[in-house]
C-alpha cells in the first residue's frame, strides 16, 4: 500500500512540474498586461524558458540527480517550486521574473527526471507498465485540470490565487514526499567537468543498450505528433471538439489498451505498435484533409497512437535499464531530447505545410514514424544473443 501511496504522490508532483509550464500558458493575457513593453516574444519566453532549461541540461540533470540522490533532488526541487511560485505574485521586473522562471525550469527538470526513475524502483514488476504509463500523462493531465480550475481563480485580474494554490501544491508535496520516500544512499563524489563530457557520450552512444533510445523515443515522439490534425478539420465546431478530446483521449488511450498491451509484449513492441498506428492515422488524416468526420476520425486515431508511443517509452526505461543510475540517465535524455522534440517539431512542420500543403503532413510525419519502428527492430536485433 505505502508503494501506491508514493507512485501518487510522484505522480501528483510531476503534475505540480507541468503546471510550471501551464499556468503561465493560462495567465499568458495577464503576463502581457503587466509587461507591456516586451511583447507577444517576451511574454513567450517567459512561458517556454522552463523548456529550454530542459533542452540545454537534461542529460547533465539525469547523471547529477543520481548522485546528490533522488530522494534529496525531488524533495529540494518542490520546495525550490513553491518558493519561486509565490513570489511571481510580486510585482517583478522582468528581468526577475526571467531569473526566477530559469529557477523553476531547474526545479521542473529534477522532477521530471527524479519521478519516473523513483517510480521505476518503487512499483511492484508486474505493475510497472502500469505505474510508468501513469506518469506519462501528467502533462495531459495537467492542462485538462487547468483548463477547469485556471479560468475562476485569474477570474479577479490577477495571477495570485493560481500562482499560491501552485505554491501549496509543491509545498505540500515536498512534505509527503519527504515523509514517504526511503533515504538516499550515500552520494559518490559529483563527476569532473571532463567526466560529465564523457557520461554524456556514453548516455548517447548508439549501443544496443544505450539509454539515449528513451530519449530519442520521445524526440520521435515529439516530433511525430506535430502534424496538426486541427488544421485538416474545415469546421470550427469539429476543431474545437479535436482540440477538447485529443489530449483526453490520449491519455485514456494510453492507460487502457497500452497497459492491457504492455502485459503481453514488450514496451519496444508497443512503441513500435503505436508508430506504425500514428503512420496509418497520418495517411488516413492526409487522405481525408477537410472532410470533416473523416478528419476528425483519423485526428483522434492519431492521438490515441500517439498515447500509446509516449505510455509505452517510459514503461520502457526500466526494462531497458537495471540500475537506478541508469534511468536517472534515461529520464534525463527523455527530458533533453523531448524538449527538443517539442521546441522544434511544430516549427519545422509548420514550414513544410506552408511550402507544400497537405503533403506536407506525409513528408514530415511519415518518415519519423517510419524510423521509429525500424530504429528499435534495428536495436532489438543487437540486444539479441550472438
Amino acid at each position: 500500500m505505502r508503494a501506491v501511496v508514493t507512485v501518487l504522490a510522484l505522480w501528483l508532483a510531476g503534475l505540480g512540474s507541468a503546471a510550471q509550464f501551464g499556468k503561465l500558458s493560462f495567465a499568458f493575457d495577464l503576463m502581457a498586461a503587466r509587461y507591456p513593453d516586451h511583447g507577444a516574444a517576451g511574454i513567450g519566453l517567459i512561458v517556454s524558458i522552463v523548456g529550454i532549461v530542459g533542452l540545454v541540461f537534461g542529460t547533465t540533470a539525469g547523471l547529477l540527480v543520481a548522485r546528490i540522490g533522488p530522494r534529496r533532488a525531488i524533495v529540494a526541487a518542490l520546495a525550490l517550486g513553491a518558493v519561486v511560485s509565490a513570489v511571481q505574485t510580486l510585482p517583478l521586473p522582468y528581468s526577475a521574473l526571467i531569473l526566477t522562471r530559469v529557477l523553476e525550469g531547474i526545479s521542473h527538470l529534477a522532477i521530471v527526471v527524479v519521478g519516473p526513475t523513483m517510480i521505476a524502483g518503487i512499483a511492484p514488476p508486474r505493475h510497472q507498465g502500469l505505474a510508468m504509463t501513469l506518469w506519462s500523462s501528467f502533462f495531459g493531465v495537467t492542462y485538462a485540470l487547468l483548463a477547469v480550475i485556471a479560468p475562476p481563480l485569474l477570474a479577479g485580474g490577477s495571477v495570485t490565487a493560481l500562482f499560491l494554490t501552485h505554491a501549496a501544491w509543491m509545498a505540500g508535496l515536498a512534505l509527503i514526499l519527504a515523509l514517504l520516500l526511503p533515504a538516499d544512499p550515500p552520494a559518490p563524489p559529483l563527476p569532473s567537468v571532463g567526466g560529465l563530457v564523457r557520461q554524456h557520450g556514453t548516455i548517447y552512444a548508439f549501443a544496443p543498450h544505450g539509454r539515449a533510445r528513451d530519449g530519442l523515443r520521445l524526440l520521435h515522439r515529439a516530433l511525430c505528433r506535430a502534424p496538426d490534425p486541427l488544421a485538416a478539420l474545415a469546421a470550427r465546431r469539429q476543431r474545437a471538439l479535436a482540440a477538447a478530446g485529443m489530449p483526453l483521449l490520449s491519455i485514456a488511450i494510453s492507460l487502457t489498451l497500452g497497459v492491457w498491451g504492455l502485459r503481453y509484449v514488450s514496451a519496444v513492441q508497443m512503441v513500435q505498435a503505436g508508430y506504425a498506428a500514428g503512420l496509418l492515422a497520418t495517411l488516413l488524416l492526409w487522405a481525408g484533409w477537410g472532410q470533416g468526420t473523416v478528419a476528425l476520425v483519423a485526428a483522434f486515431a492519431l492521438a490515441g497512437a500517439m498515447g500509446i508511443v509516449q505510455g509505452a517509452s517510459f514503461a520502457s526505461i526500466p526494462q531497458l535499464n537495471a540500475s537506478a543510475e541508469d534511468r536517472a540517465s534515461a529520464s534525463g535524455a527523455v527530458a533533453q531530447l523531448g524538449n527538443v522534440g517539442t521546441t522544434s517539431g511544430t516549427p519545422i512542420l509548420a514550414l513544410m505545410i506552408a511550402a507544400m500543403g497537405h503533403h506536407g503532413v506525409i513528408a514530415f510525419a511519415l518518415p519519423l514514424c517510419a524510423a521509429g519502428i525500424a530504429i528499435h527492430a534495428l536495436q532489438a536485433r543487437r540486444r539479441q544473443p550472438r
